[in-house]
């Protein structure tokens, strides 16, 4: 896309992270159509519906005066909620509802860079068996979407790149070769490139004869806005049966509690009502500790859920001509690109914040349009979305120490092609996310604080989810991710 600058700002006004202009979407009838591209189990095509759809207009819009019932209701349309919404409904009979503020991509999600990659992941850590779990299943969704006639290219924009953790000095290749061990004996296909080699896979490098990477010939990244339109898409069939609909442009107000029990009832949005019978579950990306929080001021509940938005950069030039990439590509500094911290001091008084806090490390790969998106950058800096050209600079400046050939290209001069990608990703301290039911408060779960790793953990995490609601078996233990 053609733009001097295209900004994927997370919250119009940014005083009010949480209000929004209101619109709803839902679609009910009573005929009963699997979506081909998910393939339902044959144990969930012949069981009965027992949710009964409510009264819809021609139109599919339902009357905000009409309390309205699902089984669970999803807060957040990033990637997370979405394919939480997609496992519920592949996996049970269960009615859901998915409530945003915004709408699917407004988020973290659509601002990202789209890989999927595995290389820089650190055997035996707590997250290693969600991120392996989750890979696994992109890799079986990718499979049954080939399989089904369907290109993963066009409907995931998955991309088969392989993944380089590059280092240029001697320390760094030390690192790597124990890291190419890891890997190895974790049962992945990594190898250890020396420089020669590293020049084979990737001649717009020119790091000197100490550098080297850790390679994984087989890793994979796709297209998240694709990916997430697909899986939209996917979980609208399921609207024919009653059993989903959607609420965009619709701020959560308050959670509802039974008088009696005290177990969570539902939510109040701006403008509807909408009853559980099994599950809430917050999904909300940056927002969800600051939502818990308003949600739960007149609770005798004490909760302390420290999400806090990460501001990151991205890069993308359309039409770059310079050199070619053949695969997705991080510095070895991005396994410690943890380092970003509140400014106390601030050059730039309407701010309060420094730019040269910001943690920058590259990565660049080239998209399914054969795009160059180059990153990142990681600040804590409240909401704020704004662009910032100096981190856009030092990300420039970061990736032409690897590719030389960045420094014949004028940055100014690609303003006209450029795109600049601005996202809040929703960190939490220690680095792991929280995926678990709410201590104290029946029928709520949390599934949030995946800074970075949204879309790899997604699939992993909406799998933990539906188990966790259902009481079934884990197939990750979900023991590091309680609240």
């Amino acid at each position: 896309m053609a733009a001097s600058a295209l900004k994927i700002s997370l919250i119009p006004n940014p005083n009010d992270a949480y209000s929004y202009n209101t619109r709803k979407i839902a679609a009910f009838s009573n005929s009963r159509n699997c979506n081909p591209s998910f393939s339902c189990p044959p144990s969930i095509r012949t069981q009965p519906n027992t949710f009964r759809p409510v009264r819809a207009s021609a139109s599919g819009r339902v009357s905000g005066s009409t309390p309205l019932t699902f089984d669970v209701v999803v807060v957040g349309a990033g990637v997370i909620g979405l394919t939480i919404a997609r496992q519920l409904l592949l996996g049970s009979n269960l009615s859901v509802a998915v409530v945003d503020a915004a709408v699917p991509c407004a988020g973290a999600t659509g601002a990202g860079q789209g890989y999927i990659w595995r290389v820089h992941k650190t055997p035996g850590t707590e997250k290693w068996e969600l991120a392996m779990r989750s890979h696994q299943l992109w890799e079986s969704l990718a499979e049954s979407i080939r399989i089904q006639g369907v290109d993963p290219l066009s409907a995931l924009g998955w991309k088969k790149t392989g993944s380089l953790l590059v280092g240029r000095t001697a320390d760094d290749c030390s690192v790597l070769r124990k890291k190419v061990e890891q890997l190895v004996d974790a049962g992945l296909g990594a190898e250890f490139l020396s420089s020669d080699d590293l020049l084979a896979e990737e001649p717009a490098l020119k790091l000197g004869e100490e550098c080297g990477a850790a390679f994984m010939p087989d890793d994979c990244q796709l297209d998240a806005r694709r990916a997430v339109a697909f899986i939209e898409k996917a979980n609208r069939y399921f609207a024919a049966e009653g059993r989903y609909a959607e609420f965009y442009n619709e701020p959560v107000t308050s959670l509802l509690r039974s008088e009696s029990s005290g177990d969570v009832d539902g939510v109040q949005t701006s403008k509807n009502t909408l009853h559980c019978k099994k599950a809430v579950v917050i999904a909300a990306g940056c927002w969800s500790g600051s939502l818990m929080h308003n949600l739960m001021q007149n609770s005798e509940i004490e909760l302390d859920l420290p999400v806090r938005p990460r501001k990151g950069h991205l890069l993308v030039l359309e039409n770059f001509k310079s050199f070619n990439l053949n695969h997705g590509l991080m510095e070895v500094g991005y396994v410690n690109h943890e380092s970003a911290i509140v400014s106390s001091t601030s050059s730039d008084s309407s701010t309060g914040h420094d730019a040269n806090t910001a943690s920058i490390s590259m990565t660049a790969t080239m998209d399914m349009s054969g795009r160059l998106v180059l990153g990142s950058s990681r600040q804590l800096m409240g909401f704020n979305t704004e662009i910032d050209e100096s981190i856009i600079n030092r990300i420039w400046e970061r990736a032409s120490e690897f590719f030389p050939a960045l420094k014949e290209v004028s940055l100014n001069n690609s303003s006209k092609s450029r795109e600049v990608r601005v996202g809040l990703r929703p960190y939490m301290p220690g680095g792991k996310p929280v995926i678990g039911p709410v201590p104290g408060l029946s029928k709520a779960f949390l599934a949030a604080g995946h800074e970075g790793e949204g879309l790899s953990l997604a699939l992993g995490t909406a799998e933990m989810i539906l188990n966790m609601v259902l009481d079934n078996p884990q197939n990750v233990n979900p023991a590091p991710f309680s609240i």
